[in-house]
């Protein structure tokens, strides 16, 4: 397709010394304060194009492929332990994840590492799998608030062909996002795979799931067109405009509620 594919030029092991970490996340931190680093030529190559507001390097584990995101200069140290905490809590909610690792640091409580789900190894190599973000098919700007949470709900039922679960699954994300205060729900967030052997699209698993906030203090994505304070009211609205069945909507809303709560208490204490 004309695409040019990236490789990692470096690769860890599940055993890996975490000071390699340790390192290159230091690093990060001095470009992101613009100061010199002379593994400037090396992060570039590991991060590839990316993007993201995170500095993150691609890499292979045990022959699969990763990205490891370290802080920016707006986190706290430990975001990464955070992000990991969501990843679980996710899992929990319903919400389909691709894997997800805490990898060691000794300077904070680790780093998020996520494997890729654009990627598929099999007994040929390393295939490629082709996504498009809701950014993409509904040619949005990610960075302003352009989208409601209706309209991801009707694209989701046309371009997988009305399929059940993927329809469910993006209203769960709906409500992990506005109980887990993850307002940063942006158009490039949410994106689908294409399955080559059923000839058909599919929600890709979550990602960028962790507490953030807005410079405008307000979901990226409005809920039923609320983005400042989304509650029940709004989560159900989407959810049988899309036709579920409101009994299922409250269920879900319900479980997610409890599950976040108990995650989140281990933060506000």
């Amino acid at each position: 397709m004309g695409a040019l594919t990236y490789y990692p030029e470096q690769s860890f092991s599940e055993e890996n010394d975490n000071t390699d970490l340790d390192e290159l996340a230091f690093q990060c931190q001095k470009i992101l304060h613009t100061e010199y680093s002379d593994k400037l030529d090396e992060l570039y190559r590991l991060g590839g194009t990316s993007g993201g507001a995170r500095p993150k390097i691609m890499t292979t584990i045990n022959d699969e492929d990763w990205i490891i995101k370290f802080s920016a200069h707006v986190d706290g140290e430990n975001a990464g332990k955070m992000e990991y905490d969501y990843s679980c809590c996710a899992r929990k909610c319903g919400i389909t994840m691709s894997e997800t690792k805490l990898f060691p640091s000794e300077v904070c409580e680790g780093y998020f590492g996520i494997k890729r789900f654009d990627r598929i190894s099999d007994i040929s190599g390393t295939k490629r799998v082709h996504m498009l973000t809701a950014a993409a098919l509904l040619e949005l700007d990610f960075e302003q608030p352009s989208l409601d949470y209706h309209s991801l709900m009707k694209l989701t039922k046309i371009i997988t062909r009305d399929n059940k679960d993927d329809v469910e699954n993006m209203f769960r994300r709906m409500c992990f996002n506005v109980f887990a205060h993850n307002r940063d729900d942006h158009s490039k967030n949410f994106t689908y795979l294409y399955d080559e052997s059923a000839d058909s699209w599919r929600l890709s698993p979550a990602y960028d799931l962790t507490y953030s906030n807005t410079y405008y203090g307000e979901h990226t994505t409005t809920v039923d067109g609320n983005g400042r304070n989304p509650g029940k009211k709004e989560l159900l609205a989407v959810g049988t405009m899309a036709g579920m069945k409101k009994e299922l909507c409250m269920d879900i809303i319900t479980e997610i509620k409890s599950c976040i709560n108990g995650m989140l208490e281990m933060y506000l204490k």
